[in-house]
């Protein structure tokens, strides 16, 4: 049996595991119970009532958080030479084509999100199983294939995230940082939810929300009361 470390018991003495709380108390208490000494992430954790295996009930898509991620979003943008100068005037950090194609089949994958156009998926369709598994192959559904990457950086560098259900039903993403204030954590939150919310498939069938939890980086999660999120 694995002993209880004396910051996750000081933890777990701030907040009623029983008890679902709102939204801000939620972000009250995570900032309460954070112990790292580096500036952790704040994540949420959204379990659906959806069956992913069935393409009519896959949830996925991107959100704007009002506030950020708090964090430098590395960007590369690979299109051809007469989208550079925009992609570059956006501030996307790593701009090209082939040169980019060929570090990424040599296994370089140093970046956060990756900014294509339709005209050349062609090429970087190719490089699926570098980039899928890591969550960086471009989509249009998440406007990373796009002709406007000028539109498409700034959104990403401004904390634009995207989103996917995974196979358990759960869609887990950070929403902050624990030097953020309450109403920051609450805002970026809020804002994720209610686009997961307005996502719901039809083909749905009962409870959508079946749990929120609010967490950071080696903290206990804090259960969120989803009636008041659907609400």
């Amino acid at each position: 049996m694995s002993q209880v470390t004396k910051n996750r018991k000081k933890a777990l003495e701030k907040f009623d595991q029983s008890k679902a709380y709102s939204l801000t108390d939620a972000s009250k208490i995570v900032k309460e119970i954070t112990f790292t000494k580096f500036d952790s992430s704040v994540d949420l954790s959204v379990r659906l009532g959806v069956d992913p295996k069935k393409a009519n009930q896959m949830v996925r898509g991107t959100v704007a958080l009002p506030h950020g991620l708090g964090k430098k979003v590395s960007v590369l943008v690979l299109c051809t030479q007469d989208k550079e100068a925009e992609a570059k005037a956006a501030g996307a950090d790593y701009v090209g084509l082939d040169e980019y194609i060929e570090k990424i089949k040599n296994g370089w994958t140093d970046v956060d999100v990756i900014i294509t156009m339709p005209s050349v998926m062609g090429k970087v369709g190719a490089l699926g199983k570098v980039l899928g598994p890591r969550g960086l192959m471009p989509n249009p559904k998440t406007g990373t294939v796009t002709m406007d990457v000028g539109k498409a950086v700034k959104e990403k560098k401004a904390g634009s995230i995207d989103f996917k259900v995974d196979k358990a039903g759960i869609i887990m993403t950070s929403v902050g940082k624990v030097s953020f204030d309450i109403e920051k954590i609450t805002g970026n939150a809020k804002e994720l939810l209610q686009t997961i919310i307005k996502l719901k498939p039809a083909s749905a069938k009962g409870e959508y929300l079946r749990s929120v939890y609010l967490s950071s980086t080696m903290s206990p999660g804090i259960r969120i009361d989803t009636r008041t999120l659907e609400a």
